[in-house]
Formats: structure tokens, sequence, C-alpha cells
């Protein structure tokens, strides 16, 4: 009997269980910490003290992240009392232990430039090339995470001038019009319409993103409101892979759907030859996002959200037709070339009177351009399309990791800025980890064959 090999798999919590030394030599080979020392070392003898261990102080602070210790004070704390966690930071035995001054002006450093989203870039590519990455589905979602301080008092707004009774005369509401699109045409790019977002470019729309703290509010398993006064990170996830692919930080009061024009024009620059599919709850249900998506070629898996749309006559509540006892055609296949759903007539078609009296249309063929937002492959309502939403699980597992495992939730500062550098080397770090994983269980699977 031919003896089949299971192949390893090790797992994040498993490289976390780890001795120190290995645990922490497989996390940061993955990060390219030389960009980083580059970007943040001193270009001249003045200001902070030039016998500092910058390189060692990078690595503590990705450390920080990975071994759980909740501040700056708690991770200098460790430093000084454990002489091994300070050799394995990467500090030599005789350093100085930076102090907390030292590594608020390094996370200012990293905050003014944007070095860790290029290392995140580079941890992402690498997989790629190493074919750990290889996605056909891509799952975006958002997460809230609460600030350090509280909200500031609302201000009392002044009251508005009563408006004037009656109709504008015709010179007043030119006057009005004229005045309300200037008023549009001057607002930042995330407080105009998402289709505004099409036509602009990823760099500017990544530089636009509000990142102050303010107060978001969603509803809950409960369908209650939840209010918090924070930030969102905003995450496009591979849904076999579970890499983060792509994220976004912003201010808590940021609409979903203004973050996925933004996070779909990064996946664009990533090329992944495998990605078919996108999938996103109700809250991402805008004609712009299944345009960006189809201008990609690929397919949106959205659910639907009907905004006080009365149902169309002849088709079914998931957009397929009916026939005149108003049971619905079945979704059968996609043609790629014609961009068509292909329906067949329903199973009840077969002991129906009508069939033989040639009334009913035996095949319907949709095209997709008719609706971009009805009418996506595989068809809405198809186990087909069921599958490949319930795919979308994959970011809130990530999301879950980030805030259980790697302190999303323990933001320190009291800047959007300063937690902005916070965001990033928790996105950093996680995926670092999940490189490391994939290969350790590449060398493990090469030793067992």
């Amino acid at each position: 009997m031919t003896i089949i090999r299971q192949p390893s798999f090790f797992s994040i919590k498993e490289l976390y269980e780890l001795e120190p030394t290995h645990k922490y030599d497989a996390i940061i080979s993955a990060i390219d910490v030389s960009s980083i020392y580059h970007e943040i070392s001193k270009r001249s003898r003045l200001g902070a003290p030039t016998e500092l261990n910058y390189a060692a102080m990078i690595i503590s602070i990705f450390i920080r992240y990975v071994e759980r210790i909740p501040t700056i004070k708690d991770l200098i704390k460790r430093l000084n009392d454990d002489i091994a966690f300070k050799l394995n930071c990467g500090f030599l035995y005789s350093d100085v232990v930076p102090s907390e001054a030292s590594y608020s002006r390094l996370l200012t450093k990293l905050s003014e430039s944007n070095i860790l989203e290029k290392v995140q870039e580079k941890i992402i590519h690498q997989a790629i090339s190493e074919g750990f990455i290889n996605d056909d589905t891509i799952a975006i979602d958002a997460t809230h995470f609460a600030s350090r301080d509280q909200a500031p008092p609302k201000e009392e707004k002044q009251k508005a001038e009563p408006k004037k009774r009656g109709r504008k005369s015709k010179a007043e509401r030119e006057q009005w019009l004229k005045e309300k699109t200037e008023k549009e045409a001057n607002l930042p790019i995330y407080e105009k319409k998402i289709e505004s977002q099409l036509g602009i470019s990823l760099t500017e729309l990544r530089a636009e993103v509000p990142q102050d703290p303010k107060w978001g509010v969603k509803k809950n398993s409960e369908g209650k409101n939840e209010f918090w006064f924070g930030y969102k990170g905003h995450l496009a996830v591979g849904t076999s892979s579970q890499y983060i692919l792509q994220s976004l930080f912003s201010s808590g009061n940021l609409n979903d759907g203004k973050a996925a024009i933004p996070l779909l024009k990064g996946i664009e620059t990533l090329h992944l030859p495998h990605l078919r599919f996108h999938t996103m709850d109700a809250g991402y249900d805008y004609e712009p996002i299944y345009k960006q998506v189809y201008q990609m070629g690929h397919q949106s898996v959205i659910a639907y959200n009907r905004r006080n749309e009365s149902e169309t006559i002849g088709f079914d509540k998931h957009f397929a037709p009916t026939c005149f006892r108003e049971h619905s055609y079945r979704y059968d296949s996609y043609d790629a070339k014609y961009e068509t759903l292909k329906y067949t007539s329903p199973k009840e078609c077969k002991d129906c009177p009508l069939a033989t009296e040639g009334i009913c249309q035996k095949v319907f063929k949709m095209k997709i351009t008719t609706n971009l937002r009805q009418y996506t492959a595989p068809a809405r309502g198809s186990k087909a399309w069921k599958k490949i939403y319930n795919r979308r699980t994959a970011v809130e597992r990530v999301n879950a990791y980030l805030k259980e495992f790697f302190q999303l939730n323990n933001v320190r500062y009291r800047t959007g800025k300063r937690a902005k550098v916070h965001f990033d080397i928790v996105t950093l770090v996680y995926n670092a980890s999940k490189f490391a994983v994939d290969r350790i269980n590449k060398n493990l699977n090469e030793q067992v064959a």
C-alpha cells in the first residue's frame, strides 16, 4: 500500500512558542530593517545622541509587538532587567539602553516618512515571488479601534439664520447652484462622492486620507449602534493565503465604502495572475466600487444593500428572471467573452401546463454591463456566489488576530500621525510573522520529501 505523507503545517501560534532567538530571527529576517535604518539614521552630529544603536532600537520596537509589551516604558524596563532579551534585540552588552525620548524621536521620524509602507510592499512582493500568495479572491473589510484620548467636548453651533420663505427667483436659484457647485468642487477628496475617486491616482488618494481621531458608529451583531472615538483600519486580505495585501489607516468617521477604491487600486499594482474575485459586505455596495473592479477585469461579490428600492416586476430578489408563475430561472454559467449570464428554465417548468404553450422562454441571457450592481458573475443567489462570499470571513479572522495578538487595540499615541505608525507596525509584524511561518513550512515539507 502506498504511504501518503501529509504536508507539515506550522502555524503562527507555534512560531510564537519557539525559543526567542529562533522566533525573532525568523520574523525580523522577513523585514528589510536596513531600509528603515537608512531612512531614520542621522544626517549630522547635531540633535539626538550618536552612540545609540538605532538598528537595535528598530528591532526592539518590532519585538515589543511580538512579545505584547504594552508600552515603551515597559520595553525599556525589560531591556534593563533582561540581558538575554537585550542581546536578542540586537543590542551589544556595552550599549546604553535608549530613553523614552530617544524612542519617541525614532517614532516621529517614522511618522514623517512612508518607509513602513514600502517595507510592507517588499514583504508582499517577496511572498508572491516565493509562491506563497496565489489567491483568486480578495476580501475587504474595516475594523475600528479606539484612540488613547477622550473625545473633545462638543462645540456649540451657532443657530443658522432662518431661511427665506417661498421659492427662489430664477437669478437666486442660479446663484445658489453656482455656489453649491463651487463648494462641492473645493471639498477634500474623502468628503466628495465615491465616484470622484475613480479618476484620482493611488498616490493622491493615500496622501489625502483623514487621520485625526473622530467619532465613528457601526451596527453590532444585535443591530444596535456602537460608538467609539478613534480610528479605522481598512484591510484587503487574500482569502487563502491570509496576507494583508493592502491596508489603509483613517479617522473613525470615514465611510467604509470610501476606502475601497484606494485598496482596489493598490491591489491592481501587485499584478496577481490568479486573482478573479473581490468580496465585501453590504457596506461596500456602491456603483463606483463595482466599476473599479470591472475596470480591473475582475468580478465583484458584494452583498446587495436595498436602499428603499422596490422589487422589479419579472425578476426575483436576486435579479434572476421569473416565469409567468413567478418561478425563478436557474443560473447556469457565465460567458466571459460576451460578459453574459446564462439562466435556464426553472425546475417547476417540467410539470407546468404552460410549458407546451410556447410562451415560456427556455433560456435567458443577461449582460452584466446592463447593471454592474445587480448582475455579477457568478450570479447573485447561486451556490457559487454564496461560496465565494463566505470566503469573506478571512478578513474578519485577520482583524481578530490583529486585535487579540498584535496589540491593534493598544494605541499609546495621541495624534493620528503617530497612531498610523502603530497601525503600520502591527500590519507589518503580522505579515512578517505569516511570511516566516510559510518559509518554515516550506523547509519542513522539503525535508519530508
